[in-house]
């Protein structure tokens, strides 16, 4: 246990010093400095963080992408594209509980695939479908858990800024990382509707207030289609790099907003500018992490993991379980981000070395495992005290609904999250296929 005691204490100040409310990035570049002069590395591995910093962040082109996914999503949500989609979606299926549950499901997944921005999807969820979803008759529980999970699929559905990290971390192709995650985003969709079906069984049906022509319908919601089609196909189809893609789905929101006569210099620079202080923090985070995955490393830290991982069996699956459970439990205190460069570097060359019987090896064990990751990950989002998507939805309405009522509506759908990815850990071709 003395061997660890380096590497343990490491972890330790860096997990005080984030739920102490220190900047992230700043906590895990300062612990790595600090573990620097305090072991026996030597000086001259300052040098080496910065050659790291440089080749893993500072000159990725791959990372660009970041950026203009957030300001494609910011461009449409500021312009009130997206609102005008949530609208339409909800007058067309909105003739019954269960329809008015499942519109605002698939504009979810709507705006998932076109921004890959949780909190906007939900707040813009939150202040125009709750009033509808009390009115047809669901509860507040329930409601709040549809909107919140609803907006968190944005975190998941291709394009998804956490798969473009996902892949980069575990070096593997993000078109592909898209493609394995396209199936399991749309089986926790199904999931989801099954419950809202089950929930709005016995609530009084509504009246239509008018009804939508299939013209309306295609104007409303056909741009935005044919963007998100645009997007994720030429990446999936390999007829454009994530990074290419990413500036096409940029200029597209633009577009589509001078389309509907929306477009206004002020909602570019607003969301400009938004873009450049999120893409900030995204950045600093990665500089610090790869800082801090250097060091513990370095002083031992692999090694820990690995004897960690083993300790509770050598089984393959034994391994797996203890991965996933490590990612769930810190999802509860941590952010997907932190998680996903702190834990992936240390846990994917443990997975990597594992034969799991399935067929799956190298590239395709790695894309199996990174979306594993990524359905797990977006439980962080939900589960409680800290769950980002229950602090959007309480931040956007108010009094309206209480915080006991939030956590207790997104409790099943975390339990779905959790089914779904049973179902994929035994069923890997869901992810890669099966040819």
């Amino acid at each position: 246990m003395s061997a660890y005691a380096l590497p343990l204490t490491m972890a330790v100040v860096t997990l005080a010093g984030i739920l102490a409310g220190y900047r992230v990035g700043m906590v895990l570049a300062g612990t790595a400095a600090l573990f620097i002069l305090i072991s026996d590395l030597p000086l001259a591995y300052f040098n080496l963080l910065v050659s790291r910093i440089y080749a893993n962040v500072l000159s990725n082109w791959l990372l660009v992408a970041i950026p203009m996914f957030i300001f494609m999503g910011l461009i449409l949500e500021k312009s009130g594209v997206a609102e005008r989609a949530l609208r339409a979606a909800q007058t067309a299926l909105g003739g019954s509980a269960a329809g008015m549950g499942i519109s605002v499901l698939l504009i979810g997944v709507l705006l998932a695939a076109s921004s890959g921005i949780v909190g906007a999807s939900v707040v813009l969820l939150a202040t125009l479908a709750l009033p509808r979803l009390q009115e047809a008759g669901y509860c507040n529980a329930t409601s709040a858990g549809l909107i919140a999970s609803s907006g968190t699929l944005a975190i998941l559905i291709p394009p998804s800024v956490m798969l473009i990290v996902l892949g980069d971390q575990l070096q593997t192709p993000v078109p592909d990382m898209f493609a394995g995650a396209i199936l399991p985003g749309l089986l926790l969709v199904a999931a989801y509707g099954v419950l809202v079906i089950l929930r709005a069984r016995g609530l009084p049906r509504q009246e239509r207030s008018a009804r939508t022509s299939p013209l309306r319908l295609m104007i409303d919601l056909g741009p935005l289609i044919a963007l998100v089609v645009s997007v994720l196909g030429s990446i999936i189809a390999g007829l454009a790099t994530p990074t290419e893609a990413s500036g096409l789905g940029a200029f597209g929101a633009i577009l589509i907003t001078a389309i509907y006569g929306k477009f206004r210099l002020s909602i570019v620079m607003d969301a400009a500018r938004k873009t450049v202080t999120t893409t900030s923090m995204v950045l600093l985070v990665m500089i610090g992490a790869t800082c801090f995955a250097a060091v513990f490393k370095a002083i031992g830290g692999g090694d820990m993991a690995r004897a960690g991982l083993t300790a509770f069996g050598e089984g393959p699956y034994t391994v797996l379980f203890v991965v996933m459970m490590a990612v769930f439990i810190l999802g509860f205190v941590l952010d997907w981000l932190e998680i996903t460069l702190i834990l992936v570097p240390i846990f994917a060359p443990v997975v990597a070395g594992l034969d799991f019987g399935n067929g799956l090896t190298g590239e395709a064990l790695m894309i199996w495992f990174g979306v594993l990751i990524a359905v797990n990950l977006q439980t962080s989002f939900l589960t409680p005290p800290f769950g980002f998507s229950l602090f959007y939805l309480r931040g956007a309405v108010g009094d309206a609904l209480s915080m006991s009522e939030i956590y207790r509506g997104v409790l099943p759908f975390i339990g779905l999250q959790l089914l779904v990815l049973g179902v994929l850990v035994a069923f890997p071709g869901l992810i890669t296929g099966f040819d």
